[in-house]
């Protein structure tokens, strides 16, 4: 039996090797690499998403930077060679064959036999590869499927060490030439007793080694927890998460295995440092994009790890490219807050979204608008508004009544909504899709008289001003904040980005009675281009915090708009220490100080929680946020919030996204957070 549930297992993991193999496949196909193999090599043909071009693209990147480096430091040496654990349909014989990069050096490639056998298959099948290859015989010996002069591929269980030793040793291996060991998503479906005596045996039996690896990481924070139940639900266990959760573990786990040398990246600094930036540039404007949470969540959980020994020289191309670090130090923090779920499963299902807006309509009334999540049943853009009414010390939601809206409601995300008057609310721009131009500016009216609003009878007419100060709202990911200038009101509407800029820097002041732009002077140092930001109105001014930048990195500036007698000036708010840099994260102002709400960051080690400036001292402070009460993952990125001040507050709604291949997660409903404590002992 206990073969039996092995080789079960061993199908569970080919499995995930078949989609990696489709998935490389449509990387290649929309030129993110470059590698004419792929598609010969995965069979059929399938069009990911993406940001499924993103991650392959990637980690595509990273192993080759890893090889390129090893055959150039080993370029002098008269023969080395590359043995690839678990390569599945992979591409990387042909493609350094096809560059000759190959002149001494052997390829050993070992997977389950089975895939193996398919593999030598298809090379036979296509005269492309096996042209390539060439043929030296040699096939049918013990555990080789296909033997080439400098190409071997072998079907044995990498789990059982001595027939793999075996294996190797009658295929040609040579224990005495310097030999890369490559393992992308490979040992972390061993057994850790396992994979770690594989790793110690590598050390300890080749002189001159070098060895890399590419897997997952941070199990436990909320992205983490659905990737883990994504490969659960495939009967795919990573055990490795159990004992190496971190970039730390892992690196002691080499050095204590017998390396002399390891290095750590996760693939937001790979991607960073050791991409040049025309490159980046180029990847990133290959298809519409929209995804960056995801993108950047999916990079902070996978790492590429390089370790050697008995080099004649240290061997560590991560640190060949190395600027400053993005920084995976610990973010101090001073104290946790606890989340408190709001016990309204059964009618939360319209607010299990993301991308959505949430405004405070009325004291205790809370108006929700657009996103996309799950409503009736389905996942789609939410075509119906909500509305969340606090009634004694309670909160319970409604779906709302939409009236003369016809084909005018299209389900946008990324918009703003700003409350002008007890009974209208401006919603601009907001798009559909990334490839769509954006959307332009709604009137949403909604009763005036308290007495109507129940949760069943609340309704809001949509009244559409799409010809109105298009360049203002033809954008999305911005922000639209209340200004009063020489007695008139306007909204100050910031950054973003549209279909064809992917950041936006400019700005507009939207008169809100006559709903057209005026020009009022603005002096100073003009900030960055940002979407993503937050944006509050403090002084008879805005406060600007985060976003992501041009580079689509995370920015950790804070600006004011203060308003001077005649003008607006920008003006820097210094943090100490300074912020971390984050987007995709709200802000609410109480009193002298500024709340930033979740977002996404670049230390991997840790999500945001509550982050609090001091607007007068600049004191930055960083709260977690406790969920031990709380039954799912709490993802606070595209997600809404609302601060009531008087009861201090905070409801979160809505957040999460489309966690890479490993599904949609949607906060289950709204949260409570009580923020006195951090409030008045500031």
């Amino acid at each position: 039996t206990g073969r039996a549930s092995a080789d079960s297992l061993s199908w569970q993991v080919q499995g995930t090797g078949d989609s990696s193999a489709l998935s490389k496949g449509s990387t290649a196909e929309r030129g993110y690499v470059r590698d004419r193999f792929l598609g010969l090599l995965a069979g059929r043909r399938r069009r990911r998403a993406p940001l499924i071009h993103r991650g392959y693209y990637v980690r595509a990147r990273a192993v080759d930077h890893c090889v390129q480096d090893f055959l150039l430091k080993t370029q002098s040496c008269a023969r080395t060679q590359i043995l690839s654990l678990g390569a599945g349909f992979d591409s990387l014989y042909f493609r350094l064959k096809d560059v000759g990069l190959l002149s001494r050096t052997v390829v050993y490639e070992v997977d389950f036999p089975n895939v193996a056998c398919q593999k030598a298959a298809l090379i036979k099948g296509i005269k492309e590869l096996s042209s390539l290859v060439g043929d030296a015989g040699g096939e049918g010996l013990g555990a080789i499927a296909f033997s080439g002069k400098d190409y071997k591929l072998l079907g044995v269980d990498l789990s059982e060490l001595s027939k793999l030793e075996k294996a190797l040793q009658e295929a040609g291996l040579d224990n005495e030439i310097p030999t890369l060991f490559l393992a992308e998503v490979v040992l972390t479906y061993m057994e850790n007793s396992r994979s770690d005596a594989l790793i110690q045996w590598a050390a300890e039996s080749f002189p001159q080694a070098c060895f890399v690896l590419y897997e997952q990481m941070h199990p436990e924070d909320p992205f983490g927890r659905v990737m883990q139940q994504h490969f659960s639900q495939l009967n795919s266990t990573l055990h490795s998460l159990v004992q190496y959760p971190d970039h730390e573990t892992q690196r002691r786990r080499f050095l204590q295995k017998g390396w002399s040398e390891c290095s750590v990246m996760d693939m937001n600094e790979f991607f960073t440092f050791c991409v040049p930036e025309d490159e980046q540039r180029r990847v990133q404007a290959l298809e519409p994009f929209d995804e960056y949470e995801e993108w950047h969540l999916k990079c902070s959980h996978y790492f590429v790890l390089t370790a050697a020994k008995g080099m004649k020289s240290s061997w560590t191309p991560l640190l060949l490219n190395m600027g400053v670090p993005c920084g995976d130090g610990p973010v101090s923090v001073s104290k946790s807050i606890t989340a408190s779920a709001c016990g309204m499963r059964s009618e939360a299902a319209g607010l299990r979204c993301y991308g959505h807006h949430s405004a405070l309509i009325k004291p205790n009334v809370i108006l929700t608008t657009g996103g996309f999540g799950e409503e009736d049943g389905q996942h789609r853009r939410m075509k119906n508004f909500r509305v969340l009414i606090k009634h004694e010390g309670c909160w319970k939601a409604g779906r709302v009544k939409k009236e003369n809206c016809g084909k005018r409601w299209d389900g946008r995300l990324y918009h703003t909504v700003s409350c002008l008057s007890n009974s209208l609310a401006l919603m601009v721009g907001g798009r559909t899709s990334p490839s769509s131009a954006a959307l332009g500016m709604l009137w949403l009216k909604f009763p005036e008289s308290s007495t109507a609003l129940d949760l069943h009878g609340f309704t809001v007419e949509l009244v559409d001003l799409q010809t109105v100060a298009e360049p203002a709202a033809l954008r999305w990911r911005h922000s639209a904040t209340e200004v009063m200038f020489r007695g008139e009101k306007y909204l100050f509407i910031y950054g973003g980005r549209s279909a064809t800029q992917s950041v936006l820097g400019d700005w507009h002041f939207l008169h809100t009675e006559e709903l057209s732009c005026t020009v009022i002077p603005v002096e100073g140092p003009v900030p960055e281009g940002r979407h993503s930001h937050s944006a509050c109105t403090w002084r008879g001014g805005v406060l600007i915090a985060g976003g992501l930048g041009a580079a689509e990195q995370p920015l950790g500036s804070v600006f004011f708009l203060r308003k001077t007698e005649h003008a607006f000036q920008w003006q820097t708010v210094e943090t100490h220490p300074p912020l971390v840099p984050r987007y995709s994260h709200t802000a609410h102002v109480h009193e002298e100080k500024l709340l930033l709400v979740g977002g996404v960051w670049f230390r991997s080690s840790s999500v945001p929680g509550i982050t609090v400036i001091d607007l007068v001292t600049g004191l930055c402070t960083d709260y977690m946020i406790s969920v031990e009460h709380l039954e799912w993952p709490l993802m606070l990125h595209n997600h809404s919030s609302v601060f009531l001040p008087d009861e201090k507050e905070l409801l979160l709604i809505g957040g999460g996204g489309n966690c890479f291949s490993f599904g949609t997660h949607l906060n289950a409903e709204p949260v409570s957070l009580n923020l006195s404590n951090i409030l008045t002992s500031h």
